[in-house]
């Protein structure tokens, strides 16, 4: 039961992090573009993480580089860039709420895949949990049906998300949690670098005055958002399971679309019945 609980409480508290990361990109898209905004979020994860390199370097296994290059591109790298450009065009309410399909992705390419063997409540859970997210990502605040091809982007960042899930518990469950995360930024880490400081950048801060601020909301994303949630998710990985983990992304809207209402956002009886559907999707995807 304590560890039940301990797991259920890291759950939360990442969904906290992770559901407000999107109103933090909102506010860093307000000054820069959104290749700026992903790149300033790897590199300031990647400087971040530093510390954790010289035990990472050492204890890692030369059979484990594979799944780390696959973690660090697919986990944190690409659907850095896909989020960022898809909510120039979404609500952050919106794109943090499509971000809960990986839990789908993640159940078919595990059993597919990974040999997971999933119970008919998991996939009944996937499924409710999908149908909630459905009603909020067609529905506008004037509660019309609606359609953006940006949607896509998210979508194609959650299945990214959902193969590294299944690397990361299959491949590196023997590796400690801020290794992987070090390792993975140390790969994309200086990629970002590079493309900041080849581009314009530099004169965007020195020319806006909103720039200083700016920075701040995405340095905090950086930080809490991707370096110090990705070794909190690492391990919450390695001791439950890939579906349980997955299911974070169903209370990750919940706290997206609040964060829009504070900032001026509409709630609708859409939003207020998709989230009673995704509460009660979470109690069958992880239910044994």
């Amino acid at each position: 039961m304590g560890n039940a609980v301990r797991n259920y409480l890291t759950l939360i508290f990442l969904a906290f992090i992770w559901g407000s990361s999107f109103i933090l990109m909102k506010r860093g898209l307000e000054v820069f573009d959104f290749m700026d905004v992903a790149a300033l979020r790897i590199f300031i994860a990647f400087i971040s993480l530093i510390p954790f390199l010289p035990n990472a370097i050492r204890v890692v296994q030369q059979k484990q580089y594979l799944p780390i290059i696959i973690s660090a591109f697919l986990g944190s790298g690409i659907p850095a860039i896909l989020f960022a450009k898809a909510q120039t065009e979404l609500d952050s309410g919106l794109v943090g709420t499509l971000n809960s399909v990986v839990p789908l992705f993640t159940l078919i390419l595990g059993v597919y895949f990974f040999n997971f063997r999933p119970t008919k409540a998991n996939f009944l859970g996937v499924f409710i949990g999908l149908t909630g997210t459905l009603i909020l990502s067609f529905t506008t605040s004037q509660e019309e049906f609606t359609f953006n091809g940006y949607i896509f982007l998210v979508v194609l960042a959650t299945i990214f998300y959902a193969i590294s899930i299944n690397v990361i518990k299959k491949y590196l469950f023997k590796l400690d949690a801020s290794s992987i995360a070090a390792l993975s930024f140390m790969l994309i880490g200086p990629i970002a670098a590079i493309y900041l400081f080849n581009t314009n950048f530099i004169n965007k801060i020195q020319t806006n005055s909103e720039s200083y601020k700016a920075l701040g909301y995405i340095a905090l994303l950086a930080i809490l958002g991707t370096s110090f949630a990705a070794i909190i998710f690492n391990r919450l990985l390695n001791r439950t399971s890939a579906i349980f983990v997955s299911s974070i992304t169903y209370l990750i809207p919940i706290v997206a679309i609040l964060w829009g209402v504070f900032d001026g956002e509409i709630i609708t009886l859409s939003y207020k019945i998709s989230f009673l559907i995704i509460l009660s999707s979470i109690y069958l995807v992880n239910k044994k």
